[in-house]
């Protein structure tokens, strides 16, 4: 039986760890969820100790990353795996890219340093786009009212639904494939005006109206969300991992959702 180590047990390292123990993995975990507390180093390297995989989904902190600051010299020897963000690549206009575009140049600095950080040493880094899926999703912001349309013609997006993560890693942690970088992306980047109005067709409501930012009074993180516009590639993790995903478009993700 194969052991997986998690570092941060939070909404989608739970589906990847559920994922895992239904492929017969045995999983322990950090997290106000997980069996092993964080600060315990004893427990933390008894545990790195029997690790067969370790996946850190903690993101930076002050810049930083927490995970390999106060654990990174028990990492020598051992299968890695990073979960990173798409907006490492930044702001394209729209252009596509692939795990070979430039990263560092968006709004993720931090996020960028960690992710090649990990990447030197030798790790699986999964760069992800919006993520959605149960509790988490547009008819969840549309139930709430805090759905939107924002006038923004030519605006892309990639997403892609939490279980399609989870099998991509962990299609990654029982096969051979090199370490590196792989985008897990569904195959259709498009609006989110246009999601957003799928879901309200779906649940028999009228979309929002159509606004711009200020009108909407975004955050400003959610402003930040709104400042880059790209399209995400998916070909190397569907030759390299032979991942497929289960829900290629939003169409297929919000269905099951609904």
């Amino acid at each position: 039986m194969a052991n997986l180590f998690i570092f941060g047990l939070g909404y989608t390292a739970k589906r990847i760890k559920h994922r895992a123990e239904a492929l017969g993995w045995t999983v322990f975990a950090t997290g106000s969820d997980g069996n092993v507390d964080f600060e315990d180093e004893g427990a933390v390297t008894a545990s790195l100790g029997v690790a067969d995989y370790v996946l850190s989904s903690v993101p930076p902190k002050d810049g930083g990353d927490p995970v390999l600051a106060r654990y990174g010299d028990y990492l020598g020897g051992l299968r890695l795996g990073y979960l990173s963000s798409t907006g490492v690549y930044g702001d394209t206009g729209g252009a596509w890219v692939d795990e070979g575009s430039p990263t560092g140049t968006g709004r993720r600095t931090a996020r960028a340093e960690c992710d090649a950080k990990w990447l030197d040493r030798a790790a699986h880094v999964f760069r992800l786009p919006g993520i959605y899926g149960p509790g988490r999703s547009p008819f969840d912001r549309i139930r709430e009212g805090k759905a939107h349309r924002i006038d923004l013609p030519g605006q892309v997006f990639s997403r892609v639904h939490v279980e399609d993560i989870a099998s991509g890693v962990t299609a990654a942690m029982e096969g051979d494939a090199s370490p590196g970088a792989y985008n897990l992306g569904d195959d259709l980047p498009c609006s989110q005006n246009r999601v957003i109005e799928h879901a309200c067709g779906l649940l028999g409501v009228d979309p929002p109206p159509l606004q711009t930012m200020d009108e909407a009074g975004l955050s400003d993180m959610a402003r930040g969300f709104y400042a880059e516009n790209r399209r995400v590639a998916n070909g190397k993790a569907k030759r390299i991992l032979g991942w497929e995903p289960q829900f290629p478009t939003y169409k297929e993700g919000l269905l099951n959702l609904l």
